[in-house]
């Protein structure tokens, strides 16, 4: 059995917005996530760290074959565990 070891950082460099022009995500599937609350876009424009989130949630799904959902999912016990690590510090 194949063991697959993730390392998901976290790019804190900033609050900024980025138009979704220039990310390489078809405008439908953005549509989608959205639908799906994994994102939010205002007038073509998403904040730099959901487009960081974003290619997360593709590398998942590129290499370990997960869907949205559970990228998703996997994402946000990772943002807690990050967090409960902040705490404990």
């Amino acid at each position: 059995m194949r063991r697959y070891w993730i390392q998901v950082q976290r790019d804190a460099s900033g609050d900024g917005w980025v138009s979704i022009k220039t990310l390489d995500y078809h405008p439908e599937l953005l549509e989608r996530l959205v639908a799906l609350g994994l994102v939010e876009i205002k007038d073509g424009m998403i904040q730099a760290q959901q487009a960081d989130r974003l290619d997360k949630i593709f590398r998942l799904r590129s290499c370990l074959g997960v869907n949205l959902t559970g990228a998703a999912i996997i994402l946000d016990l990772l943002d807690k565990i990050n967090e409960l690590k902040e705490k404990n510090r």
